[in-house]
């Protein structure tokens, strides 16, 4: 752990579940409108259908996607007339960018039993402290109720969905998890309205002083929903790799601020140039051979609230968005 990297200890007396939890009750009592199943697993615990065996819909994927960012982010769906045939955008923006980003939206629980894993997002992360990254944030959330979010097609087993119960240290009666198949309307909004928690996590593996970002804002296109995994699975990350675009202010030296701008972008990686879909299938299927810088949005503005100076990097790319969701 460096000192750099740690968040300002005020960030301490913000609840990521607390404030999430209200977004819940909303989804919750919403759920015939939002076209959700909800039903009391065996455990005890509430479980949300947001695209398996009910249809959602994008509203649900907006709130859903709040509830990942921990009550720290607001999220709207709006028109996007910059790419051709695909005119619908997520938006979001955060003052708590590093809290609701890597604190509660990042996928980083690792949860599986036998053939079920999925990777958990969402405010009960920060009750779990199951991940390095933690000791980094200097954050532990504290809550009598919490929420999961996993992008899956299936209903967890017990096996998991005790864990997350004794790892929370939340009754099962207080937990909720929330299912979004990459295949369903409210699985894609969510997925995508992760475009500035993508920048974060970047600007964190480039060892970018997490207590130097102040706030954070982006925005990317929608793409057509696809019944096929792979599909889904590629053009949700095309959507930001190739049609996302986050704006950072910053506080620090200029230097930083330029090199942010230029290291930060997509176009950095060696992987880029190629479709989701081609880069995964010439890895043969290995996600963990993709190079990580890849993970980025597609352009990127800087702006040094220190001196005034802005910087960007990276560019949209509506070729690779055409041939991606035109598949």
């Amino acid at each position: 752990m460096t000192q750099n990297n740690t968040m300002d200890v005020s960030a301490n007396s913000i609840s990521v579940n607390q404030r999430a939890n209200l977004i819940v009750t909303q989804l919750l009592a919403q759920a015939d409108v939002l076209q959700l199943g909800i039903s009391i697993h065996a455990s005890g615990c509430t479980i949300v259908d947001a695209g398996i065996q009910h249809a959602g819909c994008a509203e649900a994927g907006r709130l859903i996607a709040e509830i990942c960012m921990g009550g720290l982010g607001e999220v709207s769906l709006q028109a996007d007339n910059r790419f051709a045939g695909f005119t619908e955008a997520i938006a979001v923006t955060s003052n708590q960018p590093v809290l609701a980003c890597l604190a509660s939206q990042y996928a980083g629980w690792a949860l599986s039993h036998e053939k079920f894993f999925s990777l958990g997002s969402g405010p009960a992360r920060a009750l779990a402290q199951r991940e390095d990254l933690f000791k980094e944030l200097a954050y532990k959330d504290s809550a009598d109720s919490t929420c999961i979010v996993l992008e899956t097609d299936k209903i967890p087993p017990m096996e998991v969905i005790d864990k997350i119960v004794r790892d929370t240290q939340v009754s099962a009666e207080d937990l909720t998890i929330i299912l979004t198949p990459t295949t369903s309307i409210a699985g894609v909004v969510q997925i995508v309205g992760r475009v500035l928690e993508v920048a974060l996590h970047k600007a964190h593996t480039i060892h970018f002083p997490l207590k130097n970002i102040v706030s954070g804002s982006g925005v990317a296109v929608l793409p057509p929903v696809s019944k096929d995994f792979m599909t889904a699975m590629g053009r949700t990350n095309d959507a930001i790799l190739f049609g996302g675009e986050v704006s950072l202010q910053v506080r620090c030296e200029d230097a930083a601020a330029a090199e942010l701008a230029l290291n930060l972008p997509s176009s950095s990686s060696k992987d880029y140039g190629k479709t989701f879909a081609q880069v995964f299938k010439f890895y043969n299927m290995d996600f963990y051979k993709i190079d990580a810088m890849l993970f980025s949005p597609a352009k990127v503005t800087v702006t040094n609230l220190q001196t005034g100076k802005v910087f960007e990097g990276g560019q949209l790319n509506a070729d690779l968005i055409a041939l991606s969701f035109g598949d």
